[in-house]
């Protein structure tokens, strides 16, 4: 198909998803048991201050997400921080910020893919783990081909049974505290604050992790061309979204806590909600690593998902060659190839990535990516702006502060292997702009 026909009359991305929609999308690749996978690694790190970690964090990431928000009301587009650092600091910056996405959304389908095809493997140990492996990776991309409202019913379904799950853990939870009463009002309030065990050393080590936690919630501004409204909606999603798992998140460490104080040593670290759960009811033990493996299977199809998306914007700009990454199904109205090139790389990866250096990894891009966007929102709203608001100052300033602080602590091996990533992925986009010169096409569909 010739460029003007693309551009006139071939297949784009139909507007179907709406606030609700997004909310849940966000929720999903987030996770809303987000907390449970690291809730170990926190407590040790922070001294028992998981609770005060996270509402901190959930602040943290609200500035990135209020840049998030406003750079889509400018440029509702499924390219996302690749097309607002391009259009508002440089293309090839854009790209450099791109590429970094491209990494994070990869990454986040590819480790997905490897812990539930380990967790799959615990509960039906004579079927392989490579066997998993190939069948997580189709099931990403095949239920991705059918469209996007369908991943967003499936998201729906998802979110019901962890909610549900969630709700048991709740209810399981004040049942043990009523038949463990404790007559000293300072143990419901120890999680917050705990003056034998607390330290700003600690706690800020443990916010920088729990920071972590909400990466993701950025793949919303990706769904810019199929969303309704997108110039309020993908805001309002964004830091509805945070809010959300943040407040969500807070109240799941709080039971835990409560029920499994931080004097107690865990059996396991990571593993250390689970036995959480089943000292609150036994059955629990299975139930809730069935749901961790259900999160996970959301959060990597909505991940490639996001990827796709990506990729599309970047092939219809020219940044990525345009016949293969920037078209689009006519049937289904989904960039397919790009769609099949994410789970290719995911089912390849997950055969020669672990999942601790392909989880830094992720947060190597993810951070570049946030920075990115905050800097572009600076300029935008604040810089090139005749009226200087402190509304339009603080939020981008705090967010890429913040954001680059988590970055410069990364893992060493995180680095170097982020590196080479990055290093590559310029490589190809100076040889394939001629070093930037040729011009990027920014195409800003009509709502």
């Amino acid at each position: 198909m010739s460029t003007e026909a693309q551009n006139s009359g071939g297949p784009r991305l139909r507007r179907t998803l709406t606030l609700g929609d997004l909310i849940l999308y966000g929720v999903i690749v987030i996770q809303p048991v987000a907390p449970m996978s690291v809730f170990g690694v926190l407590s040790e790190r922070g001294r028992g201050h998981v609770v005060t970690a996270l509402l901190i964090a959930m602040v943290a990431m609200l500035f990135t997400g209020i840049s998030y928000g406003r750079m889509a009301r400018a440029y509702p587009s499924a390219g996302s921080a690749f097309t607002y650092v391009a259009q508002e600091i440089h293309p090839g910056a854009g790209y450099v910020t791109g590429w970094s996405m491209v990494m994070d959304y990869m990454l986040n389908p590819l480790i997905c893919t490897i812990w539930c095809a380990q967790q799959a493997h615990q509960f039906a140990p004579g079927v392989p783990v490579f066997a998993w492996k190939i069948f997580f990776a189709a099931a990403f991309t095949l239920l991705n081909i059918r469209g996007v409202k369908t991943s967003a019913r499936l998201n729906a379904g998802m979110a019901a049974g962890m909610g549900a799950v969630i709700a048991v853990i709740f209810v399981a939870a004040a049942r043990y505290l009523f038949s463990h009463p404790h007559s000293d009002p300072a143990f419901f309030t120890r999680p917050f604050y705990d003056p034998q065990t607390f330290s700003y050393g600690g706690l800020f080590g443990c916010t920088s992790i729990a920071v972590l936690t909400y990466i993701g919630f950025d793949g919303i501004s990706t769904l810019s061309e199929e969303a309704e409204n997108p110039r309020r909606n993908i805001l309002l999603a964004t830091v509805l979204t945070c809010v959300v798992i943040g407040l969500l998140s807070a109240v799941e460490v709080y039971a835990a806590q409560l029920v499994w104080p931080a004097a107690q040593p865990f059996p396991d670290v990571d593993t250390a909600y689970v036995h959480v759960a089943g000292r609150m009811w036994a059955p629990l033990f299975g139930v809730v690593g069935f749901t961790l493996l259900l999160a996970n299977f959301g959060s990597g199809m909505g991940a490639q998902l996001g990827a796709a998306r990506l990729l599309y914007g970047m092939g219809r700009s020219n940044a990525l060659p345009k016949s293969f990454f920037g078209a689009v199904d006519a049937k289904h109205r989904v960039p397919r190839n790009n769609v099949f090139f994410i789970g290719a790389i995911v089912l390849l990866g997950s055969f020669v990535l672990s999942y601790g250096l392909g989880a830094e990894m992720l947060n190597f891009g993810a951070l570049i990516a946030f920075m990115g966007v905050n800097a572009a929102a600076f300029l935008r709203y604040y810089v090139r702006e005749p009226e200087k608001k402190l509304t339009h100052l603080l939020p981008p300033v705090l967010g890429f502060l913040i954001c680059l602080a988590l970055w410069v602590n990364l893992s060493r091996p995180a680095m170097i292997a982020g590196s080479v990533w990055m290093g590559l992925g310029i490589a190809f986009g100076i040889w394939k702009t001629r070093g930037f010169r040729n011009p990027l096409s920014f195409e800003i569909p009509e709502e």
